[in-house]
């Protein structure tokens, strides 16, 4: 296991600015990373925060950075070929040489194929996504000796993955961009972290600032997950446009998809809206019409409305097509002011963590010296 804040001289592992890391700094550090130890240790890396795999953006250079300047970096293999994977985790390495973990989605067609290719390039993290793994896919993963990380959506479906044998646990919440659940991050916490303690725990969505970050390591989360808030880093490879986009961004611009009729299920997405989610409900409407008149039966009518999201990321996140494209956010971009390296963005989330501890520490002694001087008849206690 690395280090950690209080040893190191910044999260970057770069050299110590004059006067910043001073020995109150340092002590506040050791009480971070007493919070976030058992995710640092199953992590391997100096900050229990993990980047959120988001296609297209996730790739070898915002993946390589993140692990780089002290964090976790997440490949998000999406709907990559195992050679694709392969040359991804190659490149990556070359860029690396810190951990960092690969999210593979498991109703991929090849699966355990892109498993062995994490195998052969003896990735040590796994992440699986979208939906309960097969008993093959985690024991595949656990005999290349990679540790398992799968995403929960309640205490239940959390414990059968425990049951599994996966190592750690990520819960995510509706406020975090793409694919999303019902429930909030706040909830599933409550809900989830006072009753798992046998394995570590992440939590994630809408995840933006430090202070919020602190609040559930105090909760009991071993570290946490952040994606929308590495969009616009430097080392991103996001088109300036979409960029440019998130900047401009507030919290209630990322919304989830609309959907018309609860007989024609849309699958809840959180992107920000732009004319392409306006023209999808138009999609729904002309759908719902043509099976109202009888054109379609309602199992015709289904499939109708899908493909309309084809390749709608890629086009924005890589072509910058921000109108027809599909602009995922979570509803931490509001917190995305401004272009940043992934060094700087880290340090600022662990600067905010590192505030709420030292203002905690000034109440507790103004507490102290007040009591002191009551108990001395209101004079100093060394007088």
């Amino acid at each position: 296991m690395t280090e950690g804040i209080a040893a190191t001289d910044s999260p970057g592992g770069g050299a110590r600015p004059a006067g910043k890391w001073d020995t109150k700094r340092e002590c506040l550090g050791a009480e971070l990373d007493r919070l976030w130890a058992r995710g640092r240790a199953v992590l391997g890396c100096d900050l229990a925060i993990m980047g959120g795999a988001m296609t297209w953006v996730s790739e070898r250079n915002l993946v390589a950075a993140i692990s780089n300047a002290g964090g976790f970096g997440v490949i998000a293999s999406g709907s990559m070929s195992p050679e694709l994977l392969s040359a991804e985790i190659c490149a990556t390495k070359a860029l690396t040489g810190r951990a960092f973990g690969v999210n593979l989605i498991t109703l991929h067609p090849q699966l355990l194929d892109l498993i062995d290719v994490c195998a052969d390039h003896r990735v040590g993290h796994v992440v699986l996504a979208g939906g309960l793994p097969s008993g093959a896919a985690v024991s595949r993963i656990k005999q290349s000796g990679a540790r398992v990380f799968c995403f929960a959506p309640a205490l239940g479906f959390a414990r059968k993955l425990i049951r599994m044998g996966v190592d750690a646990i990520v819960i995510e919440g509706c406020e975090a961009g793409g694919h999303i659940g019902p429930v909030s991050t706040g909830v599933l916490a409550q809900e989830i972290l006072p009753q798992l303690t046998d394995v570590p725990v992440f939590v994630a969505g809408g995840i933006g600032r430090g202070e919020a970050m602190l609040a559930y390591l105090e909760m009991g989360a071993s570290g946490v997950q952040l994606g929308t808030r590495f969009v616009c880093a430097h080392e991103s490879i996001a088109h300036p446009r979409f960029k440019q986009a998130f900047i401009r961004a507030a919290a209630r611009d990322a919304v989830t998809s609309v959907q018309l009729d609860p007989r024609f299920p849309v699958i809840p997405v959180r992107a920000l809206a732009n004319p392409a989610t306006q023209r999808f409900v138009a999609v729904q409407r002309r759908v719902i019409d043509r099976w109202a008149r009888g054109a379609l039966t309602q199992k015709e009518a289904q499939p109708e409305s899908e493909p309309f999201w084809a390749g709608a990321l890629r086009r924005a996140v890589i072509d910058g097509d921000i109108e027809a494209g599909s602009l995922m956010a979570g509803q931490s971009v509001g917190f995305v002011t401004r272009g940043q390296s992934t060094t700087e963005i880290l340090e600022e989330l662990v600067s905010q963590a590192l505030a709420v501890l030292a203002a905690r520490n000034e109440r507790v002694c103004d507490r102290s010296l007040l009591f002191r001087k009551a108990l001395s008849g209101g004079q100093d206690a060394g007088e």
